[in-house]
């Protein structure tokens, strides 16, 4: 999957161009050379080291779906890490984040690092168990569509449960808050636009005696209309103009005078008391408006608070109701899964006898519901928890279960990167992991630095790592190259002529 990966002034390294046309791939070398370093290096670009090159870039040669990551998919998908005054990353030339980089990264790479073993874990294997069970069974999967269907109900039905517990426990002081809450709207009592009008009302009272007197001080001018009238009618001019102008100044002061009258009844303190209890609102709410919806709200939440006992009772009857749908599909599952575990473990048995391992425990427990049904599986060694095995052994197990996963039900078409997986084993124990890598290849892409000459006598493309006057090279071995460099392995920088005979033997059989 990785095509090429591309490195620039990173340690002991001035520039790496690595081209990747096969799936196996080692790095050997002498002890000091950069093969760690030059591995960390590949890893930093994914996200899973820190950064330290001054420019580092990955090209993926299959799709990754990135758009779920909202990323643009391209082919091939190109990951960099530029280091500057900080570091930053990108995906086909779009910045992206260490974080998502990673999450990215995990979804096609397998770093075997320390005791970090997913592939070991129980909904990994219960996962397997599954696909080894459609495989043979159609119906299966609808089983399972049917549990996840239901869980998820399940789990919505819980959450809602929840909530309602917790606001019982706080129930009483809840419903006492809302209720006064809606008291103190219901108190005012607001009506919409009913600010506006009061506001109205306060500016004509306040003005209203102004208005009197200077509708007063016109009477003059209508006392004195018919004088108009008569010199209008010595000019011979038409005097209809002044006549209209003067009804319509009539009708104004008439109208103004009807609607001060109408306020003449107005309690001007009620006024300023009202308009004071909705400037309160508002200055709460932001407006009337907000403040009815409000009330509205809080209506609700106590006619829930009031059914809260029967919506609790509902909710109980769901659960119940889901549960007992959901054991009786976890008691199908467990019984396919018994048969799935047994066809799991004679395939990783398998694998654990060419790796000089005994046969493993898989055990299927019962467990608390959840989103995979109520089965846990437990692995053990030899009657030991895998926590408490030795590193190799450890190692070897992983092998031994991802080579089973695969030959099962398919590889899954990842990077597999490994950190001297053959450390502290025997000649026949570090030939047996070769071979079960050999085996892995077919579906992985193995990247794996390497002590022994075994595993690198398998490998499909062997990288030397080498140091001179302290800058660090990798170079692809021919067969030639392969020889001399096993028979290094073999033998030490002294090579004799028995390690050359035996890693003629490795590299040619």
């Amino acid at each position: 999957m990785i095509e090429r990966f591309y490195l620039k002034d990173y340690i002991t390294f001035k520039e790496v161009d690595l081209k990747f046309d096969k799936n196996f791939i080692v790095f050997t070398g002498a002890s000091g050379a950069g093969k760690s370093i030059l591995m960390e290096a590949i890893l930093a670009v994914f996200g899973f080291k820190e950064p330290k090159a001054s420019f580092s870039e990955a090209v993926i040669d299959s799709p990754l779906y990135l758009d779920k990551f909202l990323i643009e998919e391209d082919e091939p998908n190109i990951f960099k890490c530029v280091r500057e005054q900080k570091t930053r990353y990108f995906i086909n030339n779009q910045t992206v984040s260490k974080k998502i980089i990673k999450e990215i990264s995990q979804t096609f790479i397998k770093y075997l690092s320390l005791r970090e073993a997913k592939e070991l874990e129980s909904d990994t294997l219960l996962k397997v168990a599954d696909k080894i069970i459609s495989s043979k069974k159609e119906s299966y999967e609808k089983i399972l569509e049917e549990f996840r269907k239901n869980f998820k109900e399940y789990q919505k039905v819980k959450r809602e449960l929840q909530k309602i517990e917790e606001e019982e426990k706080k129930i009483a002081e809840l419903k006492e808050f809302t209720q006064y809450e809606i008291k103190k709207i219901e108190e005012i009592s607001p009506k919409e636009g009913e600010y506006e009008e009061l506001i109205e009302i306060k500016k004509t009272l306040a003005k209203k005696e102004k208005i009197e007197e200077a509708i007063a001080k016109t009477e003059i001018f209508f006392e004195n209309e018919h004088f108009v009238n008569e010199a209008l009618a010595l000019l011979d001019r038409d005097s209809s103009f002044f006549d209209e102008t003067m009804n319509e100044l009539r009708n104004i002061f008439e109208e103004e005078r009807d609607k001060l009258s109408e306020l003449e009844d107005v309690d001007i303190e009620y006024v300023l008391d009202r308009i004071e209890k909705l400037s309160s609102l508002k200055r709460r709410y932001g407006s009337i408006e907000e403040a009815l919806q409000h009330l509205a709200k809080k209506r609700e939440e106590l006619a829930h608070y009031e059914n809260i006992e029967f919506e609790k009772k509902s909710l109980l009857q769901k659960i119940e109701k889901l549960s007992f749908i959901l054991k009786d599909l976890s008691s199908k599952m467990s019984k396919e899964r018994n048969e799935a575990i047994k066809i799991l473990k004679k395939e990783i048995d398998k694998y654990l006898k060419m790796l000089y391992l005994e046969e493993i425990s898989i055990t299927l427990e019962k467990s608390e519901l959840y989103e995979l049904g109520e089965d846990k599986i437990k692995v053990e060694l030899k009657n030991i928890d895998l926590k408490k095995i030795s590193t190799g052994e450890f190692n070897r197990v992983r092998l031994a279960f991802l080579a089973a996963t695969s030959s099962l039900v398919g590889g899954e078409k990842a990077v597999l990167i490994l950190d001297e997986i053959d450390a502290n084993l025997s000649g026949k124990e570090a030939m047996s992991v070769a071979t079960v890598l050999k085996e892995l290849s077919k579906s992985y892409q193995i990247l794996a630095i390497s002590h022994q000459p075994q595993l690198s006598s398998q490998a499909d493309m062997h990288f030397l790592v080498k140091k001179e006057d302290g800058v660090s090279e990798v170079k692809l071995l021919d067969k030639k190259e392969r020889v001399k460099e096993l028979a290094r392995m073999i033998s030490g920088e002294e090579i004799g002529e028995k390690a050359l005979e035996f890693a003629k033997s490795l590299v040619y059989q």
